[in-house]
């Protein structure tokens, strides 16, 4: 398992011990170079210039050396939706199956998406974060006391077309998930109903108003 910078340089590294001196020897390793630009076509690579989740397997990559490798890699947003790096997992199993490989590919986009999260919650933690209804669980907004949008992850700035430019000059969130008379009529029903249930439970049996 590897960490990547935006560049392909891969900063922290992960595996079982016994496959150091394979890996290391190979240039998985964390200081070796990654990119499109050196290697051509490979997992953290081309990730890095499509900017999605992909599997290069073996014969995939574009030098001889790397094709006993298969390479999984997702990548990964900052708070402004800026890419950050990749998260890559390699294995070097003849025996690995396809099923296996889905399996792996699922395993790295969901860790991208908790490490994502996780980012963009500590940098907000001051503000309220929601999650934009949807299928893409890494679309987050954070919003301010003055219920105005302070930040947008890459997902939810493609669901709302939100850029830099119009956060600076301030978008309330009520435009973009919700009204303000929806809101305000949602609060007062809540409020109705939490009053009713309080005067049902507190009177008495027979008790009338």
């Amino acid at each position: 398992v590897l960490l990547a910078d935006s560049t392909g340089i891969p900063l922290e590294r992960r595996g079982a011990s016994a496959d150091d001196t394979t890996f290391e020897l190979w240039g998985l390793w964390p200081g070796a170079v990654w990119s499109e630009d050196s290697e051509g076509t490979n997992g953290i690579g081309t990730c890095l210039v499509e900017q999605r989740t992909l599997t290069i397997d073996r014969e995939q990559h574009f030098f001889t050396r790397n094709t006993a490798m298969s390479c999984t890699t997702a990548p990964l947003f900052d708070h402004e939706g800026k890419l950050a790096g990749a998260l890559d997992v390699s294995s070097c199993r003849a025996d690995l199956t396809d099923a296996f490989a889905a399996l792996i590919s699922f395993a790295v986009s969901d860790a991208a998406c908790r490490i994502e999260t996780e980012n963009f919650r500590r940098v907000y933690a001051k503000e309220r974060v929601v999650i934009v209804p949807g299928e893409d669980r890494a679309a987050l907004l954070a919003i301010d006391a003055d219920d105005r949008i302070v930040g947008a992850t890459r997902a939810a700035r493609r669901t709302f077309d939100l850029n830099a430019e119009k956060l600076s000059k301030g978008v309330a969130a009520s435009t973009l998930i919700g009204s303000e008379e929806g809101s305000r009529a949602d609060f007062e029903n809540a409020a109705r109903r939490v009053v009713l249930n309080a005067l049902t439970f507190s009177l008495d049996p027979g008790a009338s108003l």
